[in-house]
């Protein structure tokens, strides 16, 4: 590293005009020489003799100075503090050079800068490692991702599959298998991220759920997948038992699981199949659909299952638009024979919103989400929905229903235009 080295009594004095120029290599720290001189590491490229002959006016004494070269330079503090991203970069950088390859720009844009943790295992960008490279390293490649990351095990996400499951196309690198354990909210789930999807950014609707009042209540959640918001219901908001509806059996592997680690199995039946086949009815004090972009085709059955002599709440979840082309459009709630056949698979739907997102984005939206107050086109969506509830329980039942709006959460952004909302719905019969 070049460096300029002058006497102890002079190095303040050259340091000040070296940070002044943006000469000094701030990356490196000064150095004593022998014979107790001290060098400065400087930027080699910037250093002119114009620099040179300034620096015997840069203060009442002519500063006596020679260039150098520094043959171990010691890094600085604050250069030896990486970030993670950038000791994965430096790691990967050693193992493509000294496997005889070159470091490109390419490569270097290929790794990934941000993942998600569950425990032990790193659970990668599906766009990250794509270059060809890559795989001519083998093993080592994950290996190597491992342990800068302070990780045993690697997998890598892939797009989720579209078979109405939302299952992850998750493929593991490196370990023996996907069990992981996350915990939120002092619950904890434990589900295999090659076969189940975790969404943490929806912790702030699972907080709100574990603080609603359900003691003594029944609660039917028609989508329950791992227990996301089962658990809550059952471990944090008191009520006296769930039915859990999932169809997806891996999931429901892991929901028996989630349940035993928390303690509630006794207070939870699990139905596992399609919820449109599900028997029950006049059951619930309360029904969970957290189903997205849209619930609606579970509105049916959950009036089924609601209590037809007291009714109860609905929290339905839905993703609500509002796209600038739709911005004089009421967005209401279409009804089946309405809808046009490519929103058959409302799993593709989402999907694709999210990949059209980084995960900064998505998490820089969440957050103007966060603080906005209920939006017209939340209002709008939740008057239709309720309007089509009460319809809905009045011809299942036979006589006159009122539905109210008690709430309406935004949970997080998709993208500027499509919000992930949930409408606390409040349903009873009407008394003659």
């Amino acid at each position: 590293v070049s460096a300029l080295v002058t006497e102890p009594r002079f190095a303040q004095q050259l340091r000040e005009y070296l940070e002044g120029e943006q000469i000094l290599d701030a990356r490196y720290r000064l150095q004593k020489m022998p014979g107790g001189s001290v060098a400065l590491p400087v930027l080699g490229e910037k250093l002119t003799e114009q620099h040179l002959r300034a620096l015997q006016k840069s203060g009442p004494q002519e500063v006596p100075c020679r260039l150098t070269w520094i043959q171990d330079p010691v890094p600085s503090k604050a250069a030896s503090v990486q970030t993670p991203a950038q000791k994965l970069c430096h790691k990967l950088q050693r193992l493509v050079v000294g496997s005889g390859e070159s470091w490109s720009e390419e490569l270097e844009h290929d790794v990934p800068r941000s993942w998600q943790r569950h425990g032990d295992l790193v659970l990668l960008s599906e766009d990250s490692f794509s270059a060809a490279l890559w795989e001519k390293l083998g093993p080592a490649l994950w290996e190597t991702v491992a342990s800068a990351l302070g990780a045993q095990r690697v997998a890598r996400r892939g797009r989720v599959l579209p078979d109405g499951m939302r299952s992850p196309s998750v493929t593991l690198l490196l370990g023996q298998d996907g069990w992981v354990e996350h915990v939120d909210n002092g619950i904890r789930y434990t589900f295999d991220v090659t076969k189940c999807m975790f969404s943490p950014g929806n912790i702030t609707e699972k907080l709100r759920v574990a603080s609603l009042p359900c003691s003594g209540e029944v609660l039917v959640d028609l989508y329950a997948g791992i227990g996301y918001f089962t658990l809550p219901y059952l471990v944090h908001a008191a009520a006296a038992f769930a039915h859990a509806c999932e169809w997806n059996r891996h999931a429901v592997e892991a929901l028996r699981r989630n349940l035993a680690l928390n303690g509630v199995q006794d207070r939870c039946r699990i139905h596992h199949g399609d919820n449109r086949q599900l028997e029950l009815q006049d059951v619930a004090d309360r029904v969970n659909l957290g189903l997205l972009p849209s619930s609606e085709e579970g509105w049916p059955i959950a009036c089924r299952v609601l209590k037809k002599e007291t009714g109860g709440v609905l929290h339905i979840h839905h993703n609500v638009e509002n796209l600038p082309a739709q911005a004089h459009q009421q967005p209401g709630v279409l009804r089946d024979e309405q809808r046009p056949p490519e929103e058959a698979s409302s799993v593709r739907q989402v999907d694709r919103e999210r990949e059209r997102w980084s995960l900064k984005d998505a998490e820089n939206c969440r957050k103007e989400t966060q603080v906005a107050r209920v939006r017209p086109e939340w209002r709008r969506w939740a008057e239709a929905a309720a309007k089509r509830i009460q319809g809905l329980l009045e011809e299942l039942h036979g006589r006159p229903w009122r539905t109210s709006i008690l709430h309406i959460e935004a949970v997080k952004s998709y993208a500027p235009h499509v919000h992930h909302v949930v409408l606390d719905l409040e349903c009873r019969p009407t008394l003659p």
